[in-house]
């Protein structure tokens, strides 16, 4: 019953995403909307049904913490593919790696403050 469920609502809330993506303009912002605010917000919702609202409230401020990874990890790539001058294969695997960094350093950091 909980797969049918986390069905249901992770539908709902990426298809209300999609519909928003839509309305958005310019059209290359609609692929934002689409991806990760959507499976998050429906990821969170089903924590809180399950495990209750100060365990999803961790899972939030680990998922905020994470997306900083991914801004470092997005600036880096465009400088660096913007000279044209290294693989994108190359950049990427280096980015992963300043992502995943960073999310480690927010784990620790979360908990450090949460001890």
């Amino acid at each position: 019953m909980d797969l049918l469920w986390r069905f249901l609502l992770g539908g709902a809330v990426v298809s209300a995403f999609a519909v928003l993506g839509d309305v958005v303009r310019p059209r290359r912002l609609a692929g934002i909307f689409g991806g990760a605010p959507s499976v998050a917000l429906a990821t969170l919702a089903l924590t809180v049904g399950t495990s209750g609202a100060v365990f999803a409230s961790l899972e939030a401020r680990s998922m905020i913490l994470s997306s900083l990874g991914f801004v470092l990890y997005v600036s880096f790539a465009k400088s660096l593919l913007a000279t044209a001058r290294w693989s994108p294969w190359l950049v990427a695997l280096a980015g992963l790696a300043i992502w995943g960094l960073a999310a480690l350093a927010a784990g620790l950091f979360l908990q450090a403050i949460t001890t």
